[in-house]
């Protein structure tokens, strides 16, 4: 059944648009009750992201579990289960991505999602700092970098459709972290800095945010000053 009202939904907002297509709506083409749709789904939008409270549970899972190895590796790790997910099912993944493209309110919905698996990523990270005086910080700075890499091989690989290699996507863009970290200088396990930063060659980026702003806002003013305002 809650596959039938994925597919109903979809049908319907492709045909007359998400605003316009109602719960009722929805319902009717899957042929059940309104009663039965909100035992799935609490809200119109969650059928347009159904997989995402799943992939998170399988996040937190994966990340408690990992207690060994670079923390940066293992988060990269963790980031691949959401390509997994999306590469299970090519032609949903597509529809949905234009469709977010399109409606305002489901684009400040995956902004949320993204933001929840920003938070995880970064919560592991604090522990395996602990100790660091700048750990909290690096927590955030490589859990942020991490899903800002991940979501650009992403949307790499949704633009063309859903062809090719999602992983391959994926791997490249994290490969950049990866490179970019090591550059100018990571952490040993006892958290101790190692390496020193190279001068900077590159155009460099000043912004101003509010003090409070979430990281997934910043992250998305730095993509917009970059030219990308898709997350």
């Amino acid at each position: 059944m809650r596959e039938a009202l994925i597919e109903a939904a979809f049908q319907l907002f492709l045909e007359h648009g998400f605003e316009r297509t109602t719960v009722d709506d929805i319902v009717a083409r899957a042929g059940v009750g309104r009663r039965s749709f909100f035992r799935y789904f609490p809200s119109k939008e969650d059928v347009v992201f159904p997989d995402h409270e799943r992939c998170l549970t399988e996040m937190s899972a994966f990340l408690a579990t990992s207690t060994d190895g670079e923390p940066l590796d293992v988060v990269c790790d963790a980031a691949r289960l959401v390509m997994r997910m999306y590469a299970a099912n090519p032609e949903f993944s597509v529809q949905r991505y234009r469709l977010t493209r399109e409606v305002p309110s489901l684009r400040g919905y995956e902004l949320s999602v993204v933001h929840r698996y920003e938070r995880t990523l970064a919560h592991y990270l604090r522990g395996r700092y602990e100790g660091d005086r700048n750990g909290a910080l690096r927590a955030e700075v490589q859990a942020a970098a991490v899903v800002a890499a991940h979501n650009n091989g992403l949307r790499t690989w949704l633009r063309g459709g859903g062809h090719g290699d999602a992983a391959k996507a994926v791997d490249q863009s994290l490969a950049f972290v990866r490179q970019t970290w090591d550059s100018v200088g990571g952490t040993t396990e006892s958290g101790t800095e190692s390496g020193t930063a190279p001068a900077l060659e590159d155009d460099v980026i000043v912004m101003v945010a509010p003090r409070n702003a979430p990281m997934w806002r910043v992250v998305q003013k730095i993509e917009k000053m970059l030219g990308d305002d898709q997350p």
